[in-house]
């Protein structure tokens, strides 16, 4: 699904989230700054956006990306990004306590084990490292009712329109309403390994950045 939707997946994320993907890739990017890390990792890293920003950032950190879908990897590649990895996020291919920051943007939420995969990240970052995930997330009422009905109504039109694939954006609508949000999330990454777990919801709630330390 993600390899069919590749060539066009950067334009619809920016004509259907209307423009704010940027803005949530800037948060996240001032808070990796703020741990000033030498070692990052981007689980998920899809078309390399996030990570190309985070580069430009933090230019002294090596940077790694991994995604298990090799035609989004090339995309990241037109980005120059070098250290690219196709691997899956429940079996990472790296030593233990590697990275300094880890960050996964849109993409926990496709994991087969969301325990497993923030365990994975856990094992990977040294302690006192910190973790990052950004993901979609329910607004509270009442901007809720309206969410919901662009998000499974008009979303999957509009980007079956510009991707030729409307049943991947149907998946979408449903892995965003099962996704732990909140303190589910926080705690979840809480019994991963991790203690002060944050959840910052941006956009109303569209989204939430959640951030925790590694024990």
């Amino acid at each position: 699904m993600f390899a069919r939707i590749a060539p066009r997946y950067d334009l619809a994320n920016t004509l259907l989230s209307l423009g704010r993907d940027r803005s949530w890739r800037r948060y996240v990017t001032s808070e990796v700054v703020k741990w000033s890390p030498l070692r990052v990792l981007d689980v998920a890293t899809g078309s390399g956006a996030l990570a190309a920003e985070i580069r430009r950032a933090v230019p002294n950190a090596r940077l790694l990306g991994v995604d298990f879908c090799w035609p989004m990897l090339r995309l990241a590649r037109r980005r120059g990004l070098e250290h690219l990895f196709v691997a899956d996020g429940l079996a990472l291919p790296f030593r233990d306590q590697l990275f300094d920051v880890v960050t996964i943007a849109f993409g926990l939420r496709n994991m087969a084990s969301f325990g497993g995969a923030l365990s994975e990240i856990a094992r990977v970052l040294r302690p006192g490292g910190h973790i990052l995930i950004l993901d979609f997330s329910l607004p509270d009422s009442p901007l809720r009712l309206l969410y919901r009905l662009y998000l499974h109504q008009v979303l999957p039109r509009l980007a079956g329109a510009l991707t030729g694939e409307p049943d991947a954006y149907r998946y979408l609508g449903g892995s965003i309403e099962e996704f732990p949000r909140g303190s589910a999330m926080v705690e979840l990454v809480e019994n991963a390994g991790f203690r002060q777990g944050r959840a910052r919801p941006l956009s109303g709630g569209v989204v939430t950045v959640y951030t925790a330390e590694r024990f």
